[in-house]
């Protein structure tokens, strides 16, 4: 669900609920798209969630700085075209009127989509883990490895209706560890999705990203680079009323079912 931004300023920022994709339909083929017209509602994050791509790319790529404000009927690229140019980011120009329909849900200003209070120092071996190498991206062409990111019991299951499950839920005892199922690196941590609780996001390819809700403790931060089987987080409850991970994955996003790419359950 998709909560349109309110013309008052002191309206809360709109809430973006992940797992409902019925209510992007308008997101159906950005997975392949090179280019996307802005909607009212639309957020960086939620255009970069469901088309596969790091928001701070977008944001890179777009020429927009914090607080990353667009507006509708506004077309934002969503493939590099030029490799070359880099930073120097600025805020979009033009005399149309702005809606901040993508500034951090939920947070205070100073938080940019990340680094939310529940965020904890990066492990040791997450300072350590090497950056992925592959010509022409900062990420490897493919998956060559999945690994189960937690073990418990599957109590939820992928589903292809419009309102099922996304991703599939592994239930087990509070502070269980949640592993990265794959190589990749963390885009996004924070609370600001409401019904994720505690999120982690990892892009592993230009194609595939994963997600990790309703931890008790994230022990990443974004733009670590993880290995598979690192500990990202503790298993917990947030966002939810029983202890649990919701895990899910995505390509170009799109959600595919996990248990089409993991191993047998250990």
């Amino acid at each position: 669900m998709l909560l349109s931004a309110c013309s008052s300023r002191n309206a809360p920022a709109p809430v973006v609920t992940l797992s409902e994709a019925k209510s992007f339909k308008q997101f159906k083929e950005l997975g392949n798209a090179a280019e996307y017209q802005v909607e009212k509602g639309d957020t960086l994050f939620s255009i970069a969630w469901y088309s596969g791509n790091d928001y701070k790319d977008l944001a890179r790529i777009n020429k927009l700085s914090a607080p990353y404000a667009i507006y509708p009927g506004q077309v934002l690229k969503l493939k590099e075209s030029n490799k070359s140019v880099r930073k120097n980011v600025t805020k979009p120009t033009g005399k149309t009127s702005k809606i901040k329909a993508n500034q951090p849900v939920d947070r205070p200003k100073k938080q940019a989509y990340g680094e939310s209070k529940t965020v904890q120092k990066s492990t040791t071996d997450t300072q350590k883990s090497p950056k992925p190498v592959s010509s022409g991206s900062d990420f490897p062409p493919q998956v060559t490895e999945w690994i189960w990111p937690a073990k418990g019991k599957v109590i939820g299951q992928f589903s292809l209706s419009e309102q099922g499950n996304k991703g599939i839920d592994i239930a087990n005892s509070p502070g269980t560890p949640i592993l990265a199922s794959a190589v990749g690196k963390v885009v996004y941590t924070g609370n600001a999705l409401r019904g994720f609780g505690n999120l982690i996001i990892i892009k592993h390819t230009d194609a595939y990203l994963t997600a990790y809700a309703h931890n008790r403790k994230i022990l990443v931060k974004e733009q670590d680079w993880v290995r598979p089987g690192q500990q990202i987080a503790e298993m917990g409850s947030s966002g939810t009323s029983q202890t649990m991970l919701h895990f899910e994955i995505r390509y170009k996003g799109k959600s595919v079912d996990p248990l089409r790419f993991l191993p047998n359950q250990p």
